[in-house]
């Protein structure tokens, strides 16, 4: 039996020394120059150009084995992993490739070769699938590879199947090379009986390797044309064959996974391995196994762990693993960073860059661990109330009884046992004794089933809490919930999410000092356009709407404090107030808002350190957030101008909200800005930032200032004599034209426009008739938005393995064969009722002369149902038609009756009497009516008393 060591060597041998491959080492699995791919996923990846015409190699033939990963993007093994045998984030393909060289006959008699000969496997259990051909596409069936099958090995003719386009043609994409291709399948069963579960999806009858005959190019129309040059691909699953050839039914029973299953009960503590599906400790074997081989080969090519893209995805691969380990393994510390360095050493010969710093890796790793572990306890702990609490509403619900609590012995984390409910008791309202929960997580999901027999789900909010505070995925939320036999409230969770953002957004509530008893002293606003550090007096606070003008604030006061000038910005003219800190020798006062009323500025906010007295110097500091508003503000002009050159100057400003997150606007427009129109727009603006204008403001008397060139106002605003005028590019009046920003404004700006870095439109709505908005972004903000637009864009062309450039078309296809596989459901479901309904008129029994026509039927739209039951009258001339169907756990019931026996039998009164039998009710008219009904179980029942009831009403 040969060491996993052992399969990877002799499988490189065999096509390098022996069949004069070169061996081409392994890319790297985080794919830094494709950025249609998380991940490296399969073999071929590295020599995409090739297939594609675009790149040549100095050889003819290659072999390897590949390293990859499998999780998120198209290709997606995260959530079956631990489940079954073979499914696995991070594996190894070996494989073979011909670039215009041999062609299928070398292929499949090298193929047949490695796996008989030198790996001596049983031919009686191989079979091979070849491609049945498709019509549709024009395209024969691979007679040519079934032929060489037959001729060029000794494989048994009748274990060469046919399969498929789904299963026997290979495509890379929408567009480029493509061929059929041929697979080799072992049958495990134990009485060699699995050929019929060839792509059946079972590891009984299992693939093992893919050998692709890439032989055409499909163009962007769509159709498929011969390559001048013919190529081979293929791919085996190594952590597969070493299974197969160890003799082993799981990869994870191999030495593949051995030494580190050991590495993980040394650190742990856990009892060993026994490799059974249905414990889940065997399970947090496999997760944990897969997992650290997928983060140490990921880190160790220059990925990172993080919050967007691949980054994402392997922080909840850290963290599934993290968990696992520590709910049914025991671990109490940080433990994968241990297991690093059993990778490297078990799989450091095949991949030496494993060994170049894994240090480094093991510390990543471990820094990851310890943040996460400081919430993970508590979050396991939160859940498990959850689920107790869960089950108690659950048992409300079919009891009657009215759930009060539950209840449990105190238990410290440390002690914790976390794969069960730890001695949970349901207590209900009138009962002394409670409701016992069972332990283990499959004895909780079995007294479910057993109790309630009822779905149980997790509140969303709850876990919302566990996301939002431990940092528990929603993943792992439901995967616990699977475990334990309860559902999660998704569309909550989406509501709790949705609710926090929108608290985020609007920050602190906002306390507006609208009228005051007492005279406000006028303040002196001037340095608000200077620097963000100024002096002033306290000469008094507003509280509770009353002037105080003596005496001292304590900590904790919350008033409008007043002084004698200020540099903070008052909100105005769409620019909201400043925030910030007034500091006297005695005190500090927390500034949270800024707020204008008559003459004076009103700095609202608290004491937070030390007490404030009337009379008393300050320091006056702006918070941060200054300079993005003033970014979000220069920006608004600059968009204001962009608006009225792209969409006409009937644009007029209806409204703006300017601060440090962003710039919201609102203009006069009658309909949405195109995608065209907004990107000229965006091209305009930044236009101005990157040439880096000048921008000044000038105070004017008001009736000079509404001749310059060009100069905006907002309409019904009332401005004062002088008036700050705002010009961007021009350092004077005189210098404006149309072609430049001018408007009146009274807010803090930049000095040059280059300082707002980039401007990026990141959302359009429509507030009234006629009114539309926009929201933008600047600096850093617009940066983080074309980010998380660039991952989305990353994760599309990922899933749909094209270049970014191309996701919109490959969506449109995708939309367009959408459309043609629902318009074929639909007409395979009207075909299927069409079937069904003249079985059932053949079979129909007469009574009175008239037909009685009754049965179940498949479901389909109210709309084709009725259509059948008009057919079946038609076609009857006199009957009566009582159709039932089952769907989403529902009885359907409709009922017809033609217009001659009404009189007899009415059919609201008729589908209204069998509904009952199903738990249901419905009525209609004489002629046609429907009903529904809650017990499927019954519809036979149902369907037999209408028979009868029709009978007797036709005297029959």
């Amino acid at each position: 039996m040969p060491t996993a060591n052992e399969v990877r060597q002799q499988f490189i041998d065999f096509f390098v020394k022996k069949h004069g491959h070169t061996f081409v080492p392994s890319s790297s699995v985080v794919p830094h120059d494709d950025p249609t791919l998380l991940f490296s996923n399969a073999g071929m990846n590295q020599f995409k150009d090739v297939f594609l015409g675009t790149g040549t190699r100095p050889y003819k033939r290659a072999a390897n084995t590949q390293k990859c990963i499998r999780a998120g993007g198209k290709h997606n093994d995260l959530d079956d992993v631990g489940k079954d045998t073979y499914h696995h984030t991070f594996f190894e393909m070996l494989g073979n490739w011909s670039f215009g060289d041999y062609f299928k006959k070398e292929a499949i008699s090298w193929a047949w070769e490695l796996l008989t000969q030198v790996w001596g496997l049983d031919k009686s259990r191989l079979h091979a699938t070849v491609f049945e051909g498709d019509a549709k596409e024009g395209l024969a069936p691979d007679d040519e590879a079934a032929e060489l099958w037959r001729t060029v090995t000794d494989i048994d003719p009748a274990h060469v199947h046919k399969g498929n386009k789904k299963d026997n043609f290979w495509e890379m994409g929408e567009t480029g090379p493509c061929g059929p291709c041929t697979e080799i399948h072992i049958d495990r069963t134990p009485g060699k009986t699995g050929g019929k579960l060839v792509n059946a999806g079972t590891p009984d009858a299992i693939e093992i390797w893919n050998l692709v005959f890439i032989q055409f190019n499909r163009g962007a129309d769509g159709k498929l044309t011969p390559l001048p040059a013919k190529h081979v691909d293929t791919g085996m699953g190594f952590e597969r064959v070493t299974a197969v050839l160890q003799g082993k039914g799981s990869n994870y029973d191999t030495d593949v996974f051995a030494p580190i299953f050991a590495a993980i009960q040394k650190v742990t503590g856990a009892p060993a391995y026994s490799g059974k599906l249905e414990d889940l400790r065997d399970t947090a074997y496999r997760v944990i196994g897969d997992h650290i081989r997928t983060l140490t080969f990921a880190l160790t090519d220059g990925a990172q762990i993080g919050n967007l893209g691949r980054d994402y995805v392997l922080k909840r691969i850290l963290r599934r693993a993290e968990r696992y380990g520590r709910q049914y393994l025991g671990a109490t510390k940080p433990f994968l960073a241990e297991l690093v360095p059993t990778v490297v050493e078990t799989m450091g010969q095949a991949f030496p860059e494993l060994k170049r710093d894994p240090g480094k890796v093991s510390a990543v790793v471990r820094e990851e661990e310890e943040s996460f572990i400081r919430t993970l306890d508590r979050g396991i702990q939160l859940f498990q109330q959850a689920t107790a609490t869960a089950i108690g509403m659950a048992l409300q619900q079919k009891t009657g009884k009215k759930y009060v609590t539950h209840g449990k012995a105190q238990m410290a984390v440390e002690e914790a046992d976390f794969s069960t409910l730890p001695r949970f008791g349901l207590y209900f309202e009138g009962e002394e004794k409670p409701v016992r929960l069972p332990g283990e997580f499959s004895e909780v999901k079995k007294f479910i089933h057993r109790e309630i027999g009822l779905p149980v789900r997790l509140s969303g909010t709850d876990v919302f809490k566990l996301h939002d505070t431990y940092g528990i995925y929603i993943d792992i939320t439901e995967q616990m919930a699977s475990e334990a036999g309860l559902s999660v409230d998704r569309a909550g969770y989406d509501q709790a999410m949705l609710e926090a953002k929108n608290r985020t957004r609007q920050g602190h509530k906002k306390h507006v000092i609208s009228a005051v008893t007492g005279e406000l002293p006028k303040t002196d606003d001037s340095p608000k356009h200077g620097p963000p550090s100024a002096t002033g007096k306290v000469v008094g606070w507003v509280k509770d709407n009353v002037v105080v003008k003596s005496g001292q604030l304590a900590e904790g006061d919350e008033v409008g404090l007043l002084l004698d000038r200020t540099n903070f910005y008052a909100e105005q003219g769409g620019q909201v107030g400043d925030v910030g800190t007034v500091a006297t020798p005695t005190g500090t006062f927390e500034v949270e808002d800024t707020q204008k009323l008559g003459d004076a500025v009103l700095h609202v906010g608290r004491v937070v350190d030390g007490k404030l007295e009337v009379g008393q110097s300050a320091t006056l500091e702006v918070g941060g957030g200054r300079p993005d508003t003033m970014r979000n503000h220069t920006a608004t002009h600059l968009l204001n101008w962009a608006l009225r050159k792209v969409l006409g100057e009937h644009v007029e400003q209806k409204g703006s909200l300017v601060d440090a997150e962003k710039t919201r606007f609102d203009f006069t427009h009658d309909k949405p800005l195109a995608p065209e129109q907004v990107a000229e727009v965006e091209r305009l603006v930044n236009e101005k930032v990157y040439a880096d204008l000048p921008v000044t403001a000038i105070a004017m008397p008001l009736g000079e200032a509404k001749k310059v060139p060009g100069v905006r106002a907002v309409f019904g605003e009332k401005y004062p004599d002088p008036v700050r005028v705002l010009l961007v590019g021009p350092e004077k009046p005189e210098q404006a034209t149309l072609e430049t920003s001018v408007e009146f404004c009274g807010g803090t700006h930049l000095a040059h426009t280059g300082q707002a870095g980039f401007f990026k439109i990141v959302g359009q709505e429509g507030v009234a008739k006629g009114v539309r908005r926009l929201t933008g972004v600047t600096g850093p903000k617009a940066v983080e938005a074309v980010q998380r637009l660039a991952a989305v864009v990353e994760d599309l062309s990922a899933r749909l393995n094209c270049r970014p450039e191309e996701v919109p078309g490959r969506i449109e296809s995708l939309q367009e064969e959408l459309k043609k596989l629902q318009a074929q459901a639909k007409k395979g479901a009207a075909t299927d009722l069409a079937g069904a309904g003249d079985k059932l008129f053949a079979e129909a029994v007469e009574a009175g002369g008239a037909k009685i026509i009754v049965g179940e039927v498949p479901a389909a739209s109210v709309e084709q149902l009725r259509g059948q039951v008009d057919r079946l009258r038609q076609r009857a001339k006199s009957c009566v038609v009582l159709l039932g169907w089952v769907q989403d756990g529902k009885v359907g019931l409709l009922s017809g009756v033609t217009d001659d026996l009404t009189h007899k039998i009415e059919a609201g009164k008729l589908v209204g009497e069998v509904a009952k039998v199903v738990g249901g009710k419905g009525g209609g008219r004489k002629d046609m009516a429907q009903a529904g009904g809650s017990d499927p179980s019954k519809l036979g029942e149902a369907l037999a008393l209408g028979r009868r009831v029709a009978r007797e009403k036709l005297g029959g």
